[in-house]
């Protein structure tokens, strides 16, 4: 199983839980909870953050710390019906097209809280991509792809724009086997073509050159055809 399939899977395990259990219950530490998910340190770090940005949990740090069930709030609930969606192609493909209408607002708000800290952090997911390229593998692209945007959802501090973003994205990648190009582009150079944007993208970030990172999230808003699994 693909590492992020196994954080998802992991994640709908603790979410479980925390849905059995008033809010404020603890549910363990990080190292219970990721043995019980059987998991690595890794994964369960990829599982803790889809939780957060689903509003599952809250993290607590020093003695008697640990995960704990969070107060359902609307942005929780919408984040998990969002995710409740039947899931057919018409989902994932609407799910697809409001997520593009947010990538503007995304990256906006990227150009002005990213740290220098998240622009190396953003380098590190390009550089997944371009090794997914260079090993011919497509399917390791798109997670990778996602992945990169999941952390740029990270850097935004509205709560709600970030929910809503993660879950239609959660919402893609569980559904969607990979991404085909339109148009008749080849695969191959469709990827690299895409992974020489998000270089530029995070390149105009780390200038703060909003002109040009606007042109590039533009360029970067093109429909493709999902295959669903």
């Amino acid at each position: 199983m693909a590492s992020a399939s196994r954080a998802e899977a992991a994640a709908d395990i603790v979410a479980e839980l925390a849905a059995r259990v008033p809010p404020g219950t603890r549910l363990g530490t990080k190292d219970e909870l990721r043995a019980r998910c059987e998991v690595s340190v890794g994964t369960f770090n990829e599982t803790l953050r889809l939780l957060q940005a689903r509003g599952v949990v809250t993290v607590q740090r020093g003695p008697g710390g640990g995960l704990f069930a969070a107060e359902q709030t609307p942005m929780a609930r919408l984040a998990q019906s969002v995710l409740a969606l039947d899931a057919s192609r018409a989902d994932v493909t609407e799910a697809l097209r409001i997520r593009n209408a947010l990538e503007p607002l995304l990256w906006q708000d990227a150009l002005w809280h990213a740290s220098p800290a998240d622009i190396r952090d953003l380098r590190v997911h390009l550089e997944r991509m371009d090794g997914a390229v260079e090993a011919g593998d497509a399917d390791g692209f798109v997670r990778a792809n996602w992945r990169l945007h999941a952390r740029v959802a990270d850097i935004t501090p509205n709560a709600l724009l970030c929910s809503l973003y993660v879950a239609l994205l959660e919402l893609v990648e569980r559904h969607a086997l990979g991404v085909r190009p339109q148009g008749g582009v080849p695969l191959a150079q469709h990827v690299r073509d895409r992974c020489r944007l998000h270089a530029a993208l995070i390149d105009a970030l780390d200038k703060r050159d909003e002109e040009e990172l606007m042109r590039l999230v533009a360029e970067h808003d093109t429909t493709t055809a999902v295959d669903m699994g």
